[in-house]
């Protein structure tokens, strides 16, 4: 089977780098063909560039500004992601959004940074890929208002319901689904993961967040795909080698080779 982790911050600098080259073998051991690195800020560039250098077509780079590293001095790190998009070739724009769950003081400097890194986006032809933690209606009207033809993404780690599901499926956007669906707590969820089009789907982990279980409060590792796309493929009555191929695919036509 050939799986695809969409979302997995391979550089945590909770590991060295002999640590981290040792968790993306595992993740190749276990069927993972490419992993998506976000980014978060400009001390995970270095990090996450090195990767990508190492491991070429196998561990890709986004570039973007997580909304959590959003704080008073936001427009040095904002002209650190523009210089980096004018000089490497990125797979995205990300990890970018709102997150109201950490921190409120700066909520209306993250919508600056996120429509403005849509922006971006849509110039440089790029997917974006979205973080929503408890601000999935703003970020979606945000997506709404900065709209074109051209724009495409994921809203990543989505854990919401039905009706906020078909509504970021409505916009032509994927479903980023990771550990907490196997999550005996995330009824609506799994219920939006059973009848959401299989074409809206794709895998990610997180990692090193959010693993899924048997693992859950432990390091999450993108080698533990596997046990999500397992919960999925229950979920929605089909082998997992359906769902691995399904997910697959939808992952390549979002990203550009």
């Amino acid at each position: 089977m050939n799986f695809i982790d969409t979302h997995t911050h391979l550089y945590d600098d909770r590991l060295d780098e002999k640590r981290q080259d040792e968790q993306i073998q595992r993740a190749f051991d276990a069927g993972v063909s490419k992993m998506y690195m976000p980014n978060c800020a400009q001390f995970t560039i270095a990090g996450m560039m090195r990767i990508a250098k190492d491991f070429p077509g196998k561990c890709m780079p986004m570039m973007g500004l997580h909304p959590t590293y959003v704080k008073a001095d936001f427009q040095k790190e904002m002209d650190a992601v523009k210089q980096w998009l004018g000089k490497e070739k990125f797979t995205a724009v990300g990890e970018i959004g709102l997150d109201y769950y950490w921190d409120k003081t700066f909520i209306e400097q993250q919508k600056i940074c996120f429509e403005t890194q849509i922006e971006w986006a849509i110039e440089y032809g790029l997917p974006i890929v979205i973080h929503s933690r408890e601000s999935t209606a703003d970020c979606i009207a945000s997506v709404r208002k900065k709209m074109s033809s051209s724009l495409r993404g994921v809203f990543h780690c989505f854990s919401g319901n039905l009706a906020e599901a078909e509504e970021i499926i409505e916009m032509g956007f994927l479903l980023g689904i990771g550990g907490v669906v196997t999550y005996k707590n995330a009824k609506d969820l799994q219920e939006a993961v059973k009848k959401v089009p299989l074409t809206s789907l794709v895998l990610e982990t997180d990692a090193p967040y959010l693993a899924p279980m048997p693992f859950r409060g432990k390091k999450n590792e993108s080698s533990f795909i596997p046990f999500i796309a397992e919960k999925i493929a229950a979920l929605r009555g089909m082998s997992v080698e359906e769902l691995a191929e399904a997910t697959t695919a939808n992952a390549q036509k979002l990203f550009p080779l």
